[in-house]
């Protein structure tokens, strides 16, 4: 038999051809170099942290990381945050911040002065100085709206006065702020409006005109509770339409609740709510609409005045830093804020040595971020312990801290954070706000506010006011999912529109913090989705508002109406 031919035998290797071999080994060098192109094209183009868009955020962080900076801001500028530019799935804070302040969209401070002028005519016609003159077929005929608020945190009870005075710009109705045993909110330290009511001067007066006998007007009062979405009628009612003497729009903690109009499915509440606020989706600026208010319904009183006075010795301060900081001092936050001071700097300009403010409720903070800015600017802080030894002046009210409160308000007597509110809303040029975990909470959003509001109209013109907010970044490994609660100014920037383990961020903020999430980059939270759908509303993703459902929602349900008399009713002897 034959032997069996080799390449047939079992495990033996048929020869290769030699042109075969050469095509291999081509192919194979292309490919090696195809595959060192792409990893060097990856290396220069890859993933990048969110960028800024101003040239001067590029100069101010250049000192960001130092040799001993913590290894988590070492890796902040790398990971898988988006890249932001045209088709951007994600944005930046300081990117986010520079749409919300309006940067292109007009003058805020024209906008401002208009519903200055605004609230002016409100309060020159339905002020308490006029109407409390008018004859009884007149006064009767009068609408009110109350504004109630408690002594707890500062901010959230100011905004509900502040809500009461915007609904009563938008009804046409003249104000009351109510009291406690005859005391206003905080009236040892803050001095109120003579345009506004009380309760007590309502009640003589509807006596003493016979409104229920004579005009058959019962003095009573329509309650709305905003935090009660099933029974509110904020979205769904026109208010213009209600009768009752009196209305109070309660549980409104912050700048949301008024906001809420903006939405109403009246196109009458809808113009009044927008000419007071603005468009969030316009191409115009929006006003700085609560600082006017306050500028029109607030002021210090004698001795908190006197205490500013002798704080800043004659001399405002250009830039105020507030740091709400609970007790902790975390090294992150306390960079990114004296790096937003000098972003500050350089885009106010000033000349000369800088005067900087403090206000924080931890005062060890204080000392240790106090030493760092001296180096540059002089530093301002009110001394309460200093205060009371040399100043003779002597404040009245709760002279001790509360124990359960002083994790969230600080150590300090209460009367201290009513002059440092005061003494910040002095600022010429800027106001800075940052947090241990949320950043922009009321009391912030008010001061920063206020000296907005202190500044335009003024000269050298309140345009230059710029409101930052520096967001150290931790608080951004998650972009600003932290940043939940309504009360907060970035929380329509929580959602998935924002980037995720950004840099420390030195943002423009709004002086109208948002309430809806009309404008580019702003989404909801899943909570808040959830929150809004109890009020009738649904919201994509990207936070746009289903109109027409809204429509039929409204369609659906009646006005839920919450009475409650002032006075007895009238009752007919015959």
């Amino acid at each position: 038999m034959p032997p069996v031919p080799a390449r047939w035998r079992r495990g033996a290797r048929s020869p290769v051809p030699p042109r075969l071999l050469q095509r291999a080994l081509l192919v194979a060098t292309f490919s090696a170099a195809a595959l060192i192109l792409l990893v060097l094209l990856q290396h220069r183009h890859g993933p990048k942290a969110p960028s800024t868009s101003t040239a001067s955020r590029a100069r101010v962080f250049s000192d960001e990381l130092p040799e001993d900076s913590p290894s988590a801001e070492q890796d902040a500028w790398v990971g898988d945050a988006p890249v932001v530019g045209d088709g951007a799935t994600c944005a930046s804070v300081e990117r986010m911040g520079e749409e919300a302040a309006g940067a292109g969209r007009g003058s805020p401070e024209l906008a401002s002065l208009r519903v200055r002028e605004l609230i002016r005519r409100h309060f020159e016609l339905h002020g308490a100085e006029r109407v409390r003159t008018l004859p009884a077929h007149e006064f009767c005929k009068q609408g009110f709206v109350l504004g109630k608020a408690s002594e707890a945190g500062f901010g959230n009870e100011m905004y509900k006065i502040l809500t009461a005075g915007a609904l009563s710009v938008m009804l046409n109705r003249s104000l009351i702020i109510g009291q406690t045993r005859g005391l206003y909110p905080f009236g040892e330290y803050i001095s109120y409006t003579n345009h506004s009511f009380t309760i007590h001067e309502i009640k003589h007066l509807w006596r003493k005109h016979h409104c229920a006998r004579t005009y058959g007007r019962d003095l009573n009062i329509r309650v709305d509770i905003f935090e009660n979405p099933l029974e509110t009628n904020v979205l769904c009612s026109d208010w213009n339409s209600w009768k009752d003497p009196i209305i109070w729009f309660d549980d409104t903690t912050d700048a949301v609740g008024i906001q809420f109009f903006l939405k109403n499915v009246h196109p009458r509440m809808k113009a009044a709510a927008s000419a007071l606020f603005g468009l969030p989706d316009s191409l115009d600026a929006r006003p700085n609409t609560f600082g006017e208010l306050m500028r029109a319904i607030i002021s210090p009183s004698s001795t908190v005045k006197a205490a500013v006075n002798w704080a800043l010795k004659g001399v405002n301060p250009d830039i105020v830093l507030h740091m709400r900081m609970m007790a902790n001092r975390p090294v992150r936050a306390r960079k990114a804020a004296v790096l937003c001071i000098k972003r500050a700097l350089q885009i106010c300009c000033t000349k000369g040595t800088p005067r900087v403010a403090l206000v924080s409720d931890t005062p060890a903070f204080v000392k240790e971020i106090k030493s760092e800015i001296s180096e540059f600017a002089e530093v301002l802080y009110f001394d309460y312990k200093l205060f009371t030894k040399t100043s003779g002046l002597q404040i009245v009210g709760n002279a001790k801290p509360l124990d359960f409160r002083s994790r969230d308000w600080g150590s300090a007597p209460r009367w201290v954070a009513f002059v440092d509110f005061f003494l910040a809303a002095q600022a010429r040029y800027a106001v800075v706000t940052g947090a241990h975990r949320r950043v922009g909470t009321t009391y912030a959003q008010l001061i920063a506010a206020l000296a907005a509001a202190n500044r335009h109209g003024q000269e050298p013109s309140g345009a230059n006011f710029t409101f930052l907010s520096s967001i150290h970044s931790n608080l951004l490994v998650d972009g600003l999912s932290t940043q939940v609660g309504w009360g907060h100014v970035w929380n329509r920037y929580a959602g998935p529109l924002s980037c995720r383990r950004q840099p420390h961020q030195c943002a423009l903020t709004p002086l109208l913090p948002p309430a809806w999430w009309d404008s580019h980059w702003q989404s909801p939270i899943p909570r808040d989705v959830r929150r809004l759908l109890e009020y009738g509303v649904r919201l994509s993703n990207t936070g746009e508002v289903d109109e027409r459902r809204l429509a039929v929602h409204c369609r659906s349900r009646k006005d839920h109406v919450k009475r409650y008399h002032v006075l007895p009713p009238y009752k007919n002897p015959a």
